[in-house]
């Protein structure tokens, strides 16, 4: 038995659960360092950079999944430790306010919680997502949970910036109180027997360790090709990430809720592209994966070109640029998961968890590094330049790696989802 389409949609709420809490770590609380407390745009840089880095266990977590099955133990209990953890950081952000060291003591504590949180979580839900579902349906579901994770990002982000202001410590804690409680009800009500209605295939062999496991995923040219690929464009996904809202803020004027909010209008526009591409595919076979994840590279290159133009117009409006932003990095994503869940189950048999650890590992550190870079570049250039020029010289540096990513992906993302492997990449 696999997964029907009612299935696929329990389990998305789980992607969106994660998106929701995950959004407040990587958006509201970086702004509210950087410009309510006055702190360089590094220290949050360093915080997600680590839970990022945290993520690097997520082949353990594969693995795991793939020899002992019981995914939905640690889908829950990870969901449960990154709420903990993303509660924390609200605390750390109150304690910040009074002493530094106690405050960032704490918001170590609490990222590492969330590094460990979402790996278990996601990892785990993704491999009983690409183990137990039809072939045929792999990308259509990768399309669905995704697109959930990222109307959850917008639509917290949007209710979140419209409460958090006026802005007080009291109120963050609160609203991040409320959306960790509700996330970990949802989750455990979405993912709960499941699993018991899907087989859990045996391995045609049991790898003695980890690094046994990641051997048997790394020798597959499809699988070495793809993490390259993935290293390369998600650093160009995420060198704004941390440091969007803060350019909002100092360069326009925005508030903590304005900002918030903005953020929310990026991953709307995420959540468009992402429809638009399934819908072309899927529904009208309009392209090819490969066109989609090249058209989104391209229109995300323009895009950051565009925020990066309007702060050096007095008075020009930032929101059409990052919804612009937004909606072409909704495309590249959505046409690269696809790919990623298609080859999720090619290669030896009861290894996708392996594979989507190993893939989700590599986005992870790639998550960290963009955002790390990003921030502190961000930092030095403000030191010696105008906020809007070297903001503007970060987001041009994104827009170069996209384009170096669209060249990549012609030789690695074959038009039907697969990778086809060139011979200079996968060393034949």
């Amino acid at each position: 038995m696999t997964l029907g389409w009612l299935q696929i949609f329990r389990l998305g709420l789980v992607q969106l659960c994660i998106g929701a809490v995950v959004v407040l770590t990587t958006s509201t609380f970086n702004r509210l360092m950087v410009v309510e407390l006055a702190l360089p745009a590094l220290l949050p840089g360093l915080l997600v950079g680590l839970h990022y880095a945290l993520q690097i266990t997520r082949p353990a977590w594969g693995l795991r999944s793939d020899t002992k099955g019981n995914r939905t133990v640690f889908v829950i209990g990870g969901m449960a430790v990154l709420g903990l953890g993303a509660f924390l950081g609200a605390v750390a952000i109150a304690v910040l306010a009074m002493s530094f060291w106690a405050g960032l003591a704490v918001a170590l504590l609490a990222y590492t919680l969330i590094g460990f949180g979402v790996g278990a979580s996601g990892t785990s839900l993704l491999a009983l997502l690409a183990s137990a579902t039809e072939p045929r349906r792999r990308a259509a579901a990768a399309t669905i949970t995704w697109l959930m994770m990222i109307f959850g990002i917008a639509a917290t982000a949007g209710t979140v910036g419209h409460l958090l202001d006026p802005y007080s410590v009291e109120r963050l804690l609160w609203i991040v109180g409320a959306v960790t409680a509700g996330a970990l009800v949802v989750t455990a009500l979405a993912v709960w027997g499941i699993e018991r209605r899907v087989p859990h295939p045996e391995p045609e062999e049991r790898p003695t360790s980890l690094r046994a496991g990641l051997r048997e995923v790394w020798s597959e040219p499809q699988a070495r090709a793809f993490t390259f690929f993935l290293c390369l464009s998600m650093t160009a996904y995420f060198l704004q990430e941390l440091i969007l809202e803060p350019y909002a803020g100092l360069v326009f004027g925005l508030t903590a809720g304005e900002t918030t909010k903005l953020s929310g209008v990026q991953n709307g526009g995420v959540f468009v592209g992402m429809l638009t591409v399934g819908i072309a595919l899927s529904g009208l076979k309009l392209g090819t994966l490969r066109g989609w994840v090249v058209g989104g590279c391209l229109g995300s290159a323009a895009a950051i070109l565009a925020v990066a133009a309007v702060g050096q117009m007095p008075g020009a409006p930032i929101v059409p640029a990052v919804v612009g932003l937004g909606f072409f990095n909704g495309i590249f994503a959505v046409a690269a998961i696809g790919a990623m869940m298609s080859l999720a189950g090619e290669g030896r048999a009861a290894r996708e968890g392996t594979r989507m650890g190993l893939w989700g590992a590599a986005q992870a550190i790639a998550a960290g590094f963009g955002g790390l870079l990003g921030a502190g570049a961000a930092d030095v250039m403000r030191l010696i330049l105008p906020e809007a020029t070297a903001f503007g010289i970060v987001f041009g540096a994104e827009a170069l790696l996209f384009l170096v990513a669209a060249g990549m992906a012609t030789n690695v993302v074959a038009s039907r989802g697969a990778a086809h492997v060139p011979t200079v990449i996968a060393g034949e």
